[in-house]
Parts: C-alpha cells; sequence; structure tokens
C-alpha cells in the first residue's frame, strides 16, 4: 500500500511529466492568409494579423475624411484590404496601437497624416511621393481592420465618342469633346493611343465634306498662363497635323487654337477636375 507521502510524490511525477509532454508539443500554427490575399507594397502588417479579403479596381473612387465634417473624394487605383487578428496567439492590439502603428509607418517614408477622429478608430494618411499621390485609410474595428488605398490618377479613357455623336454635339451646341486623345505630362506629341479618337474625327470630316472646324487645345492651371497657351497651341496643332497627315484630310478645312487655361469645365481646385480641363474640342466654325 501506499503511504501518504508516496501519493503525493506520485501526484507531483504526474503533474511533472504532463507539463513537459505539454511544452514538447508543438505550438498550434497561426492561420494562415486567404488564397491570393497580398499585402500592399507600401506597408507591411501588424503581428499575428491574417489576410482575409483584398479587393482591388483599376479605377474607383473613395471619400477620406480630412476633418470632422469633411471628406477628400480621390480617384484611381483603389485597393481594400481586410484583415483580422489570430487571437489564439496573443492579445490584439488597439484600435488606438493599429492606427499609430500606420500613421508612423507613413511619416518615416515622407507621408503625413491628415486627420484621426475622436474615437481612435480611423485616420487618414497621404504619401506624395515621385509623383504619386497616394492617400490611406485605416479603419480598426475590434478583432480586425480595414486599409483603403487610393493611388491618384485620371482614368484611362477607354471609350470615345463615335462620329455620329461629335455631329450631333456640333449641330446642337457647335462644340464637342474629343475624348481619347492622349499626351505626355507636358509634351504636345499625340500619343499611339489617341488612333480610335482620331478614326472618328476623320469619319466625322470626310462624311461632312463641307464641314470646317477649329481643333482647340485646353489645359488645367497648373503653371503659367503663357506656358499653358503655348503647350495648348502645341497640342491642337498636332492633331490637326495627325489628321492631315495621317487621314489625308484637306488641312484648309481645320485650324488649331490653344485657350491654355482660360475655358475650364470643372474646377482646378481637385486633381479630377484638372483632369476633365486637360481636354480637346472640335468647334464648328
Amino acid at each position: 500500500m501506499f503511504h501518504r507521502n508516496d501519493k503525493w510524490i506520485v501526484a507531483i511525477l504526474f503533474c511533472a511529466l504532463v507539463a513537459v509532454a505539454a511544452a514538447a508539443l508543438p505550438a498550434p500554427a497561426q492561420e494562415a492568409d486567404r488564397e491570393g490575399f497580398k499585402d500592399p507594397t507600401l506597408f507591411t502588417r501588424p503581428a499575428r494579423c491574417v489576410g482575409d479579403r483584398v479587393d482591388e479596381m483599376d479605377f474607383d473612387a473613395y471619400d477620406f475624411p480630412v476633418s470632422r465634417d469633411k471628406t477628400e473624394h480621390v480617384e484611381g487605383h483603389l485597393a481594400k484590404y481586410q484583415y483580422r487578428y489570430d487571437e489564439s496567439h496573443g492579445a490584439r492590439p488597439s484600435d488606438l496601437q493599429v492606427i499609430r502603428n500606420y500613421q508612423n509607418a507613413a511619416t518615416r517614408i515622407g507621408g503625413k497624416v491628415v486627420y484621426e477622429n475622436g474615437d481612435h478608430n480611423q485616420t487618414t494618411l497621404r504619401i506624395s511621393k515621385n509623383g504619386q499621390d497616394t492617400w490611406v485609410s485605416v479603419e480598426p474595428y475590434g478583432p480586425q481592420y480595414t486599409l483603403v488605398i487610393v493611388e491618384r490618377q485620371a482614368m484611362k479613357q477607354e471609350v470615345v465618342a463615335n462620329a455620329e455623336a461629335m455631329k450631333g454635339g456640333l449641330a446642337e451646341v457647335g462644340h464637342v469633346e474629343v475624348p481619347g486623345i492622349f499626351f505626355d505630362f507636358n509634351k504636345s506629341d499625340v500619343k499611339p493611343e489617341s488612333k480610335p479618337a482620331l478614326d472618328e474625327v476623320a469619319k466625322l470630316l470626310k462624311a461632312n465634306p463641307s464641314l470646317k472646324a477649329w481643333v482647340v487645345g485646353h489645359t488645367d492651371s497648373v503653371g503659367s498662363p503663357e506656358s499653358n497657351l503655348t503647350l495648348s497651341s502645341a497640342r491642337a496643332a498636332a492633331v490637326v497635323k495627325a489628321l492631315v497627315t495621317n487621314y489625308g484630310i484637306s488641312a484648309i478645312r481645320l485650324k488649331g487654337y490653344g485657350v491654355g487655361p482660360f475655358a475650364p469645365v470643372a474646377s482646378n481646385d481637385t486633381e479630377e477636375g484638372k483632369a476633365k480641363n486637360r481636354r480637346v474640342e472640335l468647334v464648328k466654325q
């Protein structure tokens, strides 16, 4: 028979063996990201985070809070990342801790904190680097958080007005915008991807041999008025040259004219407005 002390010794040995066995077991692996998930290039992630979902669009918009009652509408390449915490590996960070981590990461690469709400569960960051203006919203809520990143840029025009639509615009109001004519920044050479739009202008002119038009170049307000007048005139002349040289349109039917920033169709206070103001129009002579 066991004495009382022997029973205590056996119990202690058993507990020790259980502890050793438990220590020898491997720790449970952290949950894996959802298949296909990929972090943004700008940021890493906090510890114990699991990538749950990413939605990416070539062109979309997001309204970023910039004050308590004001937002900034930003258009461009948009990606929305959703993360959650694997709390089996430790306590999750607070909402404030998540926000401070992203704020510090952004400022270290030259960005700035635009706004943080009073509840510390949303902050807006802006990073302007190498000519790219990037806006970020960090939105933690309990065991998960969302990261929204928009690289501000104008939409790539893929749809052009056809000849009949342009004819209708000229007949109705005497002028019509020609979307889909592209130039490099501060350059006047017509880019090759402008061909679909030029095809339609040429079709319009060939189908209406009596039609004469001014080709009018417009710019935004960035730079001096004088430089923009020069640039818009050069771009208008380049479009005329392309129509005459490549499509055989008589030069006496077209005349290029640049008005620079003096006929905006949208506010130059926003990037989206500036993009709308950079355009080429046909005006009936």
